[in-house]
């Protein structure tokens, strides 16, 4: 099944900036919402969010640079590269203002956007972001995303095959990434294993996420923000949530008994927190 039939009533679009091309899922009509992913992930890992959002708001689903069918990085890209790149495409795609909403790495990027371009984020939604604290390299978070998304790309083809069976949801996501797999809509699979089929080499991203710093909250950040993060959540610990609101005025809602895919576990409470900031 393709990204576009997995996301129906949206127009599969292409944004062509100076940080090279971003593909873009576009559909609805209200305040813009952008949406960012994870590593290894891409724009149909939202399904059940935007399924909740389109038509009543502006849905652009962005593919990160290096993911999807959104073109590469340069090499030695840092955070506020992929930031200014999702500046330059939010401009591309008339969608600025916005409410952006970031999942885990697409999380660091939002916050860096919001940090860097204050001007084109009217709220901030971020769902267990990386990059509140420093990672060292050889950390239990790394560990996961190398040694189990890397290796379900290949699987992806029989993932899809596959999303429907709960003993399938069991092994591909639980319980370092899901915290109850039964309540995984097989929608959700399907827009996870269709973008792993898509995407480049990540590893770029990766290096990135180790080497930015901390979230300093001197930065400051002008918008309404709330974070998200599921009380299971194996792979980015909701401790570093609670880092996170100590070190700004920011609110953090602990979603229980939730793991770090929380997009597709609870996506009502995205869509709360959305309607909280837009």
């Amino acid at each position: 099944m393709t990204c576009a039939m997995i996301l129906t009533g949206l127009e599969e679009r292409t944004a062509e900036t100076a940080f090279g091309r971003l593909r873009a899922f576009v559909g609805g009509a209200g305040v813009p919402v952008v949406l960012l992913h994870g590593l290894s992930a891409g724009a149909t890992t939202w399904v059940e969010v935007i399924d909740r959002l389109h038509p009543s708001h502006h849905v652009v689903a962005l593919d990160l640079p290096g993911h999807g069918a959104s073109g590469p990085p340069p090499a030695g890209a840092k955070i506020e590269w992929y930031a200014d790149a999702v500046a330059a495409g939010m401009a591309a795609l008339a969608a600025s203002p916005a409410v952006v909403v970031g999942h885990s790495f697409g999380g660091q990027v939002a916050l860096r956007l919001a940090q860097r371009h204050p001007e084109d984020v009217r709220g901030l939604v971020l769902i267990g972001p990386s990059g509140v604290v420093r990672l060292p390299r050889k950390t239990r978070v790394l560990a996961v995303l190398t040694t189990v998304l890397r290796p379900g790309a290949r699987a992806a083809p029989l993932g899809a095959r596959l999303a429907g069976r709960a003993w399938f949801r069991r092994i591909a996501f639980g319980p370092l990434l899901v915290s109850d797999t039964a309540a995984l809509p097989a929608r959700a699979v399907l827009g996870f294993f269709a973008e792993l089929r898509e995407h480049a080499d990540v590893r770029t991203a990766r290096r990135a996420i180790l080497a930015d710093p901390p979230f300093a909250s001197d930065r400051g950040l002008r918008c309404r923000t709330v974070v998200l993060w599921g009380s299971a959540d194996a792979v980015v610990p909701v401790e570093h949530g609670f880092a996170l609101a100590r070190s700004a005025d920011i609110r953090l809602r602990a979603v229980a008994d939730c793991g770090h895919l929380l997009i597709g576990e609870r996506p009502d409470a995205v869509v709360d927190a959305i309607a909280a900031v837009a």
